[in-house]
């Protein structure tokens, strides 16, 4: 890895902001990187609320939104809520199905089938609604792309509302609203919400006219956390407060399958990293291995007892989902060594006999393994599907954009997206794809960067430090864990490496005498020669707490060592 040390701020800055706050130097120094510099601005952040929300209206087209919604109320017209089949689109399927639920009877939902229909709006779903009377249809999380099927559902006389994040292209679709804070004539305050987000302020908007605050639509928030952190967008400003506040809601009152998800796992106390980790993928697993039709049952089903029931069901096809992941990663690792693959700027694996459902978490571990540009394809019907994944600071997307000449439809972020094309021009897109990525990338970005807040010595960690660290949470993109250095730690000589295959490394890490902190390292256990040789060495790490035999203490989680 390059570690980075991020710039520290000015003496004078650190200094003002101790005392505003009454804090140590590293507390004003992390604050200060970022971007509170202030009281005022410390306490939105370590104190997150519904004043930190905007006023939804502030969303482009948002008055078209609901006024349209407000109107097949009013006349029983058939609504369909539409949202793709991962987390960020049944999530925002089950928060605006429940809520539009409480103001008609006339609602249902519909998921694509991730391997009949692919991703996004499709000509089948219009069709369904059309077969079914359904005069309107929000989408959410997809359709700011979908020009042709919204004028398709046009001729049918079906009208959409388009509520999505994604990038749209130089054509908005001729919908009855289109929400998307990324829209370039959108002049929302903040442009990183995730689809469910976007739900979320829609029905905010709707409430709204009936006299209602955000505070009355709490018990959505869980929905809306499980997809902040699921779908890695920046958990700052808006979804910071609504990661935060959603989170409470998952600790204290989650709904039915939230607290059945929780119930298998067993787990007491949810922070943002086990959404991530432990909710989101159970239900991606339904979309992935089943049908997403699964997830969003579970999570609008108000009685415990049957979610409890689905909740087993999911975490069966997460089970399936993990045994399919690890053998197509297997696969795929064999496919590039054979190939002499490794002396290329992009990783580009195929095999028709993969499973759709997960490229893309077999990208995510390629990515993590040869840190390239990265596309995992399969067979598809007539076609070649495939995930794409980046390595931080590359665009994939636009490298894609690049490609277009090859590629049938393609969508999604600057790290991950999904495109389809025609066999016969796999080996043209393949060589394109390489010579774009060799041509624009800038070759450091080939090696994982390590961004390291500060350096501290070991002296300067303990239980204060720890305790206000854990009230930066939740973290995540635009507040990451704190990283911390320490140069010329050794061991005190009992170091050793842990685990399956001796994969860990956990030694106790000493500067002087007095100062002694367990450290632990995962997939680090290689590295045992370097505290081995008694010279000192450099760590990057976390500050953590390790929970044994019901006693807590403080241990570094390392991120990286060197000699």
């Amino acid at each position: 890895m390059r570690w980075t040390l991020k710039p520290k701020p000015e003496a004078s800055k650190v200094e003002a902001l101790k005392k505003a706050l009454q804090v140590e130097d590293i507390v004003a120094t992390l604050l200060l990187q970022r971007g509170i510099d202030s009281y005022e601005a410390a306490k939105t952040f370590f104190r997150p609320s519904f004043d930190d929300l905007h006023d939804p209206f502030l969303m482009k087209d948002m008055d078209k939104a609901v006024s349209r919604i407000e109107k097949a109320i009013a006349n029983g017209e058939n609504i369909l809520v539409y949202g793709d089949y991962d987390v960020d689109g049944t999530t925002a399927v089950a928060l605006m199905s429940s809520y539009l639920k409480t103001r008609t009877d006339n609602i249902a939902t519909y998921i694509p089938d991730r391997y009949e229909e692919g991703y996004g709006i499709s000509y089948q779903g219009i069709d369904f609604a059309s077969d079914n009377e359904f005069s309107l249809i929000i989408a959410l999380d997809c359709g700011i792309k979908a020009i042709d099927k919204i004028a398709y559902a046009k001729e049918k006389g079906i009208d959409f509302i388009i509520c999505d994040h994604h990038r749209p292209g130089d054509e908005l679709p001729n919908a009855e609203a289109v929400l998307d804070p990324k829209r370039e004539d959108c002049g929302y305050p903040f442009k990183e919400l995730c689809g469910c987000g976007v739900g979320f302020k829609l029905i905010t908007a709707l409430a709204s006219k009936l006299g209602q605050k955000a505070e009355d639509l709490v018990e959505y928030l869980d929905l809306v956390a499980t997809a902040i952190g699921a779908d890695i967008v920046p958990i700052v400003g808006e979804n910071r407060a609504l990661a935060y506040l959603g989170l409470q809601v998952i600790n204290t009152h989650p709904r039915p399958g939230m607290k059945a998800i929780i119930a298998e796992v067993k787990k007491e106390e949810m922070t943002i990293t086990d959404v991530v980790f432990i909710i989101a993928p159970r239900i991606n697993a339904a979309g992935r291995m089943k049908h997403g039709n699964h997830a969003v049952t579970l999570l609008t089903e108000t009685d415990f007892n049957l979610a409890a029931e689905y909740a087993v069901d999911i975490d069966q096809f997460n089970s399936d989902r993990r045994e399919t992941d690890k053998q197509i990663t297997e696969e795929a690792l064999l496919q590039i060594e054979n190939n002499s693959e490794q002396d290329r700027f992009t990783t580009v694996v195929y095999n028709e006999n993969w499973h759709k459902g997960v490229i893309g978490i077999v990208a995510s571990r390629l990515t993590e393994t040869y840190y390239r540009p990265t596309l995992v394809f399969t067979k598809s019907g007539d076609q070649l599907a495939a995930s794409a994944r980046s390595v931080k600071g590359f665009d994939v997307y636009n490298a894609l954009e690049a490609c277009s000449e090859y590629i049938e439809q393609f969508g999604g972020h600057k790290y991950a997206a999904g495109l389809t094309l025609l066999p016969k021009n796999y080996e043209a897109f393949k060589a394109k794809f390489e010579s774009v990525v060799k041509e624009t990338i800038d070759p450091k970005l080939l090696t994982p960067e390590l961004k390291v807040d500060l350096e501290i010595s070991l002296n300067q960690i303990d239980n204060k430090l720890m305790r206000i660290i854990r009230q930066f949470a939740p973290f995540g993109p635009g507040n990451m864990t704190p990283v911390f250095m320490t140069q010329g730690v050794t061991d005190t000589g009992w170091g050793k490496c842990v685990g399956e295959e001796d994969k860990h490394l956990r030694f106790t890490a000493t500067q002087s005498f007095a100062d002694k902190v367990v450290a632990i390292g995962f997939g680090l256990g290689n590295e045992i020669d370097i505290i081995k040789k008694r010279n000192p060495f450099d760590i990057a790490y976390t500050i953590d707490e390790n929970h044994w035999n019901g006693t807590v203490s403080l241990q570094l989680k390392l991120k990286d060592i060197k000699p």
